[in-house]
């Protein structure tokens, strides 16, 4: 007997078997399948809601980091002071506001920390998505700005020293922005709101 005759008829007695065998779900193994879908999406519901907080806070958070990189950045590129102020109609620094309402970057030519008539905006920053709320406290030096020169050191606007610690919230997660004594920024993880 030849290969090809062999194969069609195994194969013939394999579909014959699956036939008699194979049927389809009765109405109660559909519903039984349906609910338990039901209830394994109502677990991970809650876990897939934490992520997405998750998401925001790190988004939110590299957002600013990186924005505050390039402030520094392009204080040295510039070769004159560069300010970052927060801001919500991306247009005037407006201090107070925190920084999940937005910010602007520009050249602060006469370094007064204000942006004036002329002065060039670099960059803007958007509010930050829902559920995250900067709490940075009063007694930060970086609440309402951060200001670098064209040395790429931080400094506030009389030529004191400019560091500190912005910290943004998601619930109950948290993370900070800090800014050591020459001006580098990190991220802390895992920190306290």
């Amino acid at each position: 007997m030849s290969f090809s005759k062999r194969f069609l008829g195994r194969s013939s007695r394999i579909r014959t078997l699956c036939a008699a065998t194979g049927r389809g779900l009765t109405l109660v193994e559909m519903l039984v399948v349906i609910a338990i879908g039901g209830v394994l999406s109502s677990l991970a519901l809650p876990s897939f809601s934490a992520v997405v907080r998750e998401t925001r806070l790190s988004t939110a958070t590299g957002s600013l980091h990186s924005a505050i990189f390039l402030t520094r950045s392009e204080a040295i590129k510039r070769n004159r002071r560069v300010t970052l102020c927060t801001s919500a109609d991306r247009d005037a620094c407006q201090p107070g506001i925190g920084w999940h309402a937005g910010w602007i970057l520009f050249e602060d030519g006469n370094g007064n920390g204000v942006r004036d008539a002329g002065e060039v905006v670099v960059s803007v920053g958007m509010p930050m998505p829902g559920g995250v709320v900067s709490t940075t406290k009063q007694t930060q030096p970086v609440r309402n700005y951060v200001s670098y020169l064209p040395t790429g050191q931080s400094r506030a606007l009389n030529g004191g020293l400019l560091m500190g610690t912005i910290t943004l919230c998601s619930d109950e997660k948290a993370r900070q922005i800090v800014i050591s004594a020459s001006g580098r920024p990190r991220v802390v993880r895992n920190a306290a709101c």
